[in-house]
């Protein structure tokens, strides 16, 4: 084979030249190891700008429109990141104060059911963790769903909708969210990629949903 007929194949699997075949969807994903740097900075950005945790829901959402960029090759520049982080902070405050309030009755909940001092504490303990679990895959559904023009509120209401239209990948999300807790539980310096699998599972879900109905 040719430099020229090589040049040719790399282009068209890029879709940059011409090709035979459909470009691809998510031309910026072809290359393994840039994804996976782009996936490692989208962590840190995401850890970086939610470490106040309130702040956490804009950084996701800010995170997760970044590397759905990166993957359409539509450019991904820092600007860009940061240019939704703003847009979603007003309103990202009250949902990272719900999800916190959320999490702290939760985490009340659990320990006062490991201890002993309620009735059924292992059932209320279950309970408990399940709760969490769905709370943080919705947390991360309506920061995949967010965008600047609809908000906050309309990625909120488009939850129910978006569980009865894709329940496998509604599971998916909230094993994705789950593994942003055990990552943390096993070692703190894991969340950080551990983010940025997430919120390419963010971007990957919806994309597979539309493959299979397609």
């Amino acid at each position: 084979m040719g430099k020229v007929e090589r040049a040719a194949r790399r282009a068209a699997r890029s879709g940059a030249g011409p090709t035979k075949d459909a470009p691809a969807a998510n031309p910026g994903a072809t290359a393994a190891f840039a994804l996976l740097g782009e996936v490692l900075l989208a962590g840190i950005l995401v850890a970086a700008f939610g470490v106040a945790l309130v702040t956490l829901p804009a950084a996701l959402a800010a995170g997760i429109r970044h590397l759905r960029r990166f993957v359409r090759a539509e450019g991904s520049p820092f600007s860009a990141f940061w240019r939704d982080f703003v847009r979603a902070l007003p309103a990202g405050l009250a949902v990272g104060a719900a999800a916190l309030a959320i999490a702290a009755v939760l985490a009340v909940d659990i320990v006062l059911a490991g201890s002993g001092a309620l009735p059924g504490g292992e059932l209320v303990a279950g309970a408990g963790w399940v709760i969490a679990a769905l709370a943080a895959g919705a947390l991360l559904m309506a920061s995949a769903a967010w965008n600047p023009v609809d908000g906050w509120a309309a990625a909120l209401r488009g939850l129910p909708a978006a569980v009865s239209e894709d329940p496998a990948g509604a599971a998916y999300t909230v094993v994705a969210a789950c593994f942003v807790g055990l990552a943390g539980w096993m070692l703190i310096p894991l969340v950080v990629p551990a983010l940025g699998c997430a919120a390419l599972a963010a971007v990957s879900i919806p994309t597979r949903r539309r493959k299979r109905t397609a």
